[in-house]
C-alpha cells in the first residue's frame, strides 16, 4: 500500500480513544484509521508500568501489522509509561495523549492557573502537572480526581441534574483558584464538556486533549509528508480484545454514529 493512503492507528486500554478517533476524523476526514481498544484487560491503572508497556508494544504490533503510518496512544497511561519506548522502537511517528493537551493547555491560559482533571490513577501519576510545568514552571496547578465522570459518560447521563451536581463538586477546587483554563485529562471526558462548561461559566476555556492530540497528528503528518493526497474516501475499521456488543452500543455514544468495520481480535 503507499505510504500516503496507509491508515492512522489509534490504540487505547477502551472506550474513551474513541474521542481522540472523533476528533481525528473530523479534522482528517481523508485519512484512513484502524482502532483498536483493549477491553480484555482494562484498566491499565492499576497495572505496572512493565506490564502497560508490554500491552502497549503488543497493540503496536497489531496495528503495524495493518500497515499503519503513524501511531496514537489515546490511553493516558500507555502514554505516560511507554510513548518514550515506542518511539525509539518505531520507525513511524508515535503520539500520545498527554504532551499534545499540555501544551494546548499552556498555551490558552492568561493568569497561569490551570485546572487539570482526570483520574484518580492519572492525577495521582501527576503526569499533566509534570508536562505543564516542564512547559512553564511559573504555571498555578489545580489537580482534581474525578472518579465518578466515567461511569457518567460510560452510562450515557451527560447532561442533567445528577452529573451537574457531580460537576460542581468537583469543579469547586479549580472555580476557587481562579482557573481560567481547565484541562480534560481524560479521553472520556469531552462527552461531559457543555456540563463542564455550564458550570465552570464562559470565562473558563476548556481544552480538549482529543482534540489537542488530533491537531499535533495533522502537523506531524505534514511535516513528514504524510497527509492523504487523494480524494479517494478514507477506510475506517474498529477492533477490540472482548466485548464487542458492549463495545458497539457505547461507541456510538461517543463517535455519534456506529463504529465502522468493528471486529474482535486477539493480541
Amino acid at each position: 500500500m503507499p505510504l500516503l493512503k496507509r491508515p492512522i492507528g489509534v490504540f487505547d486500554s477502551g472506550l474513551g480513544g474513541l474521542t481522540v478517533l472523533k476528533a481525528l476524523h473530523q479534522l482528517l476526514p481523508e485519512e484512513s484509521t484502524v482502532y483498536l481498544g483493549d477491553l480484555a484487560r482494562l484498566p491499565y491503572g492499576n497495572k505496572s508500568a512493565e506490564v502497560v508497556c508490554r500491552y502497549a508494544h503488543e497493540a503496536a504490533n497489531f496495528l503495524l501489522g495493518h500497515s499503519i503510518k503513524l501511531l496514537v496512544l489515546a490511553c493516558n497511561t500507555a502514554s505516560a509509561v511507554a510513548l518514550e519506548g515506542l518511539q525509539k522502537r518505531l520507525s513511524i511517528p508515535v503520539v500520545g495523549v498527554i504532551v499534545a493537551g499540555a501544551m494546548e493547555a499552556e498555551k490558552s491560559t492568561r493568569n497561569g492557573r490551570i485546572a487539570v482533571l482526570g483520574t484518580l490513577g492519572t492525577i495521582r501519576s501527576a503526569v499533566y502537572q509534570q508536562a505543564l510545568l516542564a512547559l512553564n514552571p511559573a504555571l498555578r496547578i489545580v489537580a482534581q480526581a474525578c472518579p465518578l465522570f466515567v461511569p457518567l459518560v460510560e452510562e450515557g447521563w451527560l447532561q442533567g441534574e445528577v452529573p451537574t451536581q457531580v460537576a460542581r463538586h468537583y469543579l469547586q477546587p479549580a472555580l476557587e483558584a481562579e482557573a481560567d483554563t481547565v484541562m480534560l485529562g481524560c479521553t472520556h471526558y469531552p462527552l461531559l464538556a457543555p456540563t463542564l462548561a455550564a458550570v465552570l461559566g464562559p470565562q473558563v476555556r476548556l481544552v480538549d486533549a482529543a482534540m489537542a492530540t488530533a491537531q499535533h497528528v495533522a502537523q506531524l503528518l505534514r511535516t513528514h509528508a504524510l497527509l492523504a493526497q487523494t480524494p479517494q474516501p478514507a477506510s475506517h475499521a474498529c477492533f477490540v480484545t472482548d466485548e464487542l456488543e458492549r463495545f458497539a452500543q457505547q461507541a456510538e455514544r461517543f463517535l455519534g454514529h456506529p463504529p465502522e468495520g468493528l471486529s474482535l481480535c486477539k493480541l
